[in-house]
Parts: C-alpha cells; structure tokens; sequence
C-alpha cells in the first residue's frame, strides 16, 4: 500500500527551531524539501548559515564505541547536554596523549628494526665494533659485494691486496663483511673495492660489544618497547570501557540533536523588518496520519505555525513513495525498489509480487525437503538480521513445500509420500490438434494466461488513476487488449476443452475491432480528447508505423505467454535433475550413498534456487510489470531515517 503524501510548511520563531524539532517533528516521518527552491512565491527568504555543533562529538563518540570490546552495555541516558560533550572532550585528551606516546613508541621502535636490519648481516663477525671504530693507524670499512666480484676479488686480487676481508652473511647476491687496511694503503685499497662495486654500509659508533651482542641488545629494546605498546594499548581500552556506558547514551543523543540541527540545511530564514524578529520555515512531505496527529499535538503551540498545502501536488511537482505492507509482505518491496518506486497515483504491486513470485518460484522448484532447507535456512538468516532476501528465500521455500507435498517430492525421492496432484516428468494430457503434451505446460500456460489478463487490468486501473485516455482505452494493455487477448483466451480454452468455439461474427468483432482501435489509437484518444492535432509524417507514413507496430504488438502477445512455459519447464527439469542425483547415488538399488545423496541435494537446492528464483524475478519485471507498471516514483526519505535503525 502506498500511503498518501500531504505538503506542509512549519514556520515559528528562529531561536525555537530546536524545541520544535526535538518536542515534535523527531517523532514523525517527514521529508524534508529546500524550503527556498520550494516557496518560490514569498520573499526575502536567506540560507541558514550555521555549522553543526554536534557533529564533531557526535564522531568522537563514534570513533570511541568502535574501540569497544563486545559485550551489552546499556547507556547512560542521564546526563545533559553539556556533561556529554564535556565528557568527551575530557576522553578525547586523555585519548590523544596515550596515543601520542604510542606513536612515540612505535616510532622508536621501527628505527631500532631499521637498525637492526643494517646491522644483522655482519652478525657473524667476531669484532669489537666500539674498538674498530676507533682505531688510530688502521681503518675499517663495514659494506657488500656483489658475489660474482667477491670470487674475482678472492682469485686475482686477494694475494696482491695489503688488506684483510672478513666475512658476514652471505646470501644468493651478496657478501657482507668488513675489510681492514693501514691508513698508509687505504687509497689504493678503497680504489680497488669500489671498483669491484663494494657498497659502504655505514655503522654508528654507539655499539658496544660484537654485533651479535649489539643485535641482541637491539632485539631486546625492541621487545622492551612492544611490551610498552601493548601495556599502552591495554590503557586505552581501560580508558573507553571505563566510559563505554556514557558514550553509548551519548551517541544516542547528539545523534539526535545533530539531525535535528541538521535540519537548518533544507530550511530557510525570514526576517520581519517590523517586529525585528527571525522566523524559520520548513517544508516537505508527511504521511496523512502523521500530519493529522503532528496538527492535534502542536494545536495549542503558540510559537509553532503548522500549514498544510492540500493541492500542492497538483502543482508543485509528485509527492514521494512511502510503502506499508503488512510484516509478511514486507521483504518483498526490496523487488519493487530495484525497479522502481511506483508513483503517487499507481498501484503498490508489493502484495501482487510477493503472492506471485512465491508461488511460481515453488512451482518451479517443488521439493517437501529441499523447500524446508530454504524455508529454514531463510527464517534463520531473517529473524535476528532482517535481511530482506533471507526473508523472500525462507516464503518461498514455503510454497516449495506445498508443491513438493502436490508432486509427491521429498529430496528428489517421489515415492516417499503420495502425490496430491501429479509427477512433472510423467503427467501429460491430450490436445486436440496437438495430441500430447505435459501437463505442467499446459498448466503453466493457462496460469500465464490469466496473469496476463489480471496485469491488464491491472495496467486499466493505474491508466484511469492518471487520467491516461490512451491508454486506459485503446492500447494493447488497455481496454481494448484485454477485450482481444480475453476472447482469444476463451476461444483457445473452449476449442482445447472439446466446446464450441465463438462464430465468425464474435471473431471478426471482438479481434478484429480491437486491432482497428491498436492501429488508430492516436487519433482516437485525440478525438475523445478533442485534441485536433494533424498526424505527423502524413497519412501513409501513420499507417506503414502503425501496421509494425501492430504486428510487434501482436507478436509480444504470443511470446509473453509462451514465456511462461519455463514454469513447467524447470518443474521438470528439477524432477529430471533429481533423478540423475538419485541415479548417481544408487538409490535405485536399494541403498543409497547417502554422501552422494547430501552433496547432490546441497548442489541442486543451492545452484538451481539461484536459477529459478532469477528466472521468476525475471517473468516478473518482463512479462508482468512490462505490462501495467512504471516504476517512476521516489522514494520516501525522512530526515530522521536513522531512528529505524
């Protein structure tokens, strides 16, 4: 049901914006529209220019409860505004000195990690680094070579050079190690390593020891200052639990102080010159029983002026969609705004979808067990989360469980329980002119048919709720086609049951007169309009487009009811499907592999529930909705939305 939209404009005195909106507006669902785009008519309206005072606590409350540790805490609702914002002022410092230090900390210890880094290849090296590095006559150069230059260096040069190399870690590219040289040849010696690439490493003069004593030293401080992180850390945890209960209640507040400030973006401001006063003005859209009780509570509020536009959508533009279907329904109105939100003065096909899509879904995939794994599955999933699909998935499987109980299925074994109908793969009737075919499409297609006739009618309804003419009477969806495509269905239905069909009078007037009304359905809603308005293109170019179009018309007739024989096509392919799994377990000889019975039923009720719940969605936006809906509406947006949450 699509609940009626009334426009109404809220004004009193500028310093009272906030007590109206908290005392009334926050209990009732309005959408706010910008009161200066909107009142065009009155004068020397000016912007609110004023920044949200509470937006800032209200994310530093946030930030602090996602650093809370799980568990229910109710909130404190006891204090004031004040004591909130002061209080987490007060948090919010001692929260950015505990991670000042932690960054402090963190910081330190990554330069020791760097150190370290540099310093783990030379690790090997049985040297005093704090006694080479002062050496007097001698010099000492910590570095790397490249491996393939270390061997050259080894075979050609070693034996020439007044030097001596020790060596660190070596892996697959490189050497590290050190050399020793007297100051008298560290020219010639330096020369020789450099051209062989060595690549000084420089090392600080602060360690003290060997480097594996110096690594350890390092490793320890870098220790010493995770534990000082962690114990840090644990501080800040400390910090917010001790508040969690005051943060919680205090985002619940300024969430609502901050959206009702927030209200001053879509209202405007007037001054009185006269009185020298400052007045606000809010408009938008409210339901019919909110705005009747929003009038009874602000009835004797001098300071709150309350006008309700009863034309306005007559004039200013389409009054948003607002949905309210019964519990039961509700999940379903998910498929109606991936398509669309009906406008104000369509139809709500929410009850329609939900009735159809369960029930094609099931008749497509009947299975007693299969549809209680998604019955249950669905209902677990929806209860706790309110998933909307969960809760389509779980109805559903409902209805494959009333047509599993009709063909006689129970996880693909059909001779478990009696059929209270019919088996898909075995069923099948006798037509004249066709002889036989299966009896499930033969069904699918009468129950096409008569979906096709309700949409029309359906299509008539939301035409007339327009004002549409044309297409309420002369189009293919309209009165006229559900006169052609009614006496087709009865005269198809009265020759496939054995009646006599209509006479060639009935024929030529009741199809023949609709097709002259599809071919001339412009000029006719002119005239009934008394719309004198020449056709374009001229005469012969009207009635070459019109004939395609009456051909396609009639085309879109007989593949929108063949479209519905996939029905009973994966009714039977799922039968089918069942017996190949039963096949493959061994069921037919007596016992079953009851692991490849599981895996079957897990693959089948998972892969083809996809495929047959995207194919009905798709009967139902194609072939139903095609037919009668628009889908052109807004949707309903109240500014304080988040109370639903």
């Amino acid at each position: 049901m699509i609940v009626k939209m009334k426009f109404l404009s809220i004004s009193g005195p500028r310093t009272d914006i906030d007590r109206m909106c908290q005392v009334y507006l926050s209990r009732h669902e309005m959408q706010l529209e910008n009161a200066i785009a909107e009142l065009k008519t009155t004068e020397n309206l000016i912007p609110f220019a004023e920044v949200n005072p509470y937006r800032e606590p209200l994310n530093k409350a946030e930030e602090f409860i996602g650093l809370l540790e799980d568990g229910k805490v109710e909130p404190d609702l006891t204090m004031d505004q004040d004591a909130m914002i002061g209080m987490i002022r007060d948090l919010n410092h001692q929260y950015l000195e505990l991670t000042e230090r932690r960054e402090r900390l963190k910081k330190h210890a990554e330069e020791l990690r760097e150190k370290l880094n540099v310093l783990e290849p030379f690790r090997p090296l049985e040297v005093n680094l704090h006694d080479v590095m002062g050496y007097r006559y001698m010099r000492v150069r910590f570095g790397r070579i490249n491996v393939d230059y270390y061997r050259r260096l080894e075979k050609y040069l070693y034996e020439d050079l007044k030097a001596v190399f020790l060596e660190g870690v070596r892996n697959e590219n490189y050497v590290y190690g050190c050399y020793f040289v007297a100051n008298t040849d560290a020219g010639k010696t330096d020369a020789i390593f450099h051209s062989l690439h060595f690549e000084k490493i420089p090392l600080s003069k602060e360690y003290i020891g060997t480097p594996a004593q110096a690594c350890e030293s390092l490793q320890q401080d870098i220790e010493h200052d995770g534990e000082q992180i962690e114990s840090v850390d644990r501080a800040i945890a400390e910090l917010i639990q001790s508040h969690a209960a005051q943060l919680l209640g205090a985002q619940r507040r300024l969430e609502e102080l901050a959206n009702n400030f927030d209200v001053r973006k879509m209202a405007a401001r007037m001054e009185d010159d006269e009185n020298k006063e400052d007045y606000y003005i809010i408009c938008g859209w409210m339901g019919e029983d909110d705005v009747e009780a929003f009038l009874k509570e602000t009835e004797k509020d001098d300071k709150v002026l309350v006008v309700v536009e009863e034309d306005r959508e007559k004039y200013f533009g389409e009054p948003p969609t607002k949905l309210e279907n019964p519990r039961f329904f509700k999940p379903f109105e998910m498929f109606i705004q991936m398509y669309g939100m009906p406008a104000h003065n369509e139809m709500d096909p929410t009850i329609f979808v939900a009735l159809t899509y369960t029930f094609i879904f099931g008749a497509m995939f009947g299975d007693l067990g299969q549809g209680f794994c998604l019955f249950a599955i669905g209902g677990i999933l929806y209860l706790p989360k309110k998933i909307n699909l969960a809760g389509i998935i779980s109805v559903a499987g409902l209805f494959s469980m009333l047509f599993g109980v009709l063909y006689g299925s129970v996880f693909g074994f059909e001779d478990v329980i009696p059929a209270l109908w019919l088996h898909p793969v075995s069923a099948m009737t006798n037509l004249p002119f066709i002889g036989q075919l299966n009896t499930v499409f033969v069904v699918a297609i009468a129950f096409g048919m008569g979906l096709n006739l309700l949409v029309m009618i359906f299509q008539i309804v939301n035409a007339f709720r327009a004002h549409d003419t044309e297409n309420a009477w002369f189009s293919n969806n309209g009165v006229a086609g559900l006169l052609f495509y009614g006496f087709l269905v009865l005269t198809i239905v009265l020759y496939m049951t054995g009646h006599k069909v209509p006479g060639n009078i009935m024929l030529a007037v009741f199809l023949g007169i609709p097709i002259l009304i599809f071919l001339f359905k412009e000029p006719l809603a002119n005239l009934v309009k008394r719309n004198h308005k020449k056709i374009e293109g001229g005469k012969v170019m009207f009635l070459v487009q019109g004939f395609f179009e009456l051909f396609e018309t009639l085309l879109s007739y007989f593949s929108n009811t063949l479209s519905y024989v996939r029905i009973g096509a994966f009714a039977v392919s799922h039968a089918a499907i069942m017996e190949v799994v039963l096949m493959l377990a061994g069921a037919q000889e007596g016992t079953p592999n009851w692991i490849v019975l599981v895996i079957g039923n897990i693959v089948v009720c998972g892969l083809e529930g996809l495929v047959v719940g995207i194919q009905v969605l798709r009967l139902e936006y194609y072939e139903m909705f095609s037919r009668f809906y628009k889908g052109s509406g807004r949707e309903f947006k109240p500014f304080n939305s988040h109370k639903k949450r």
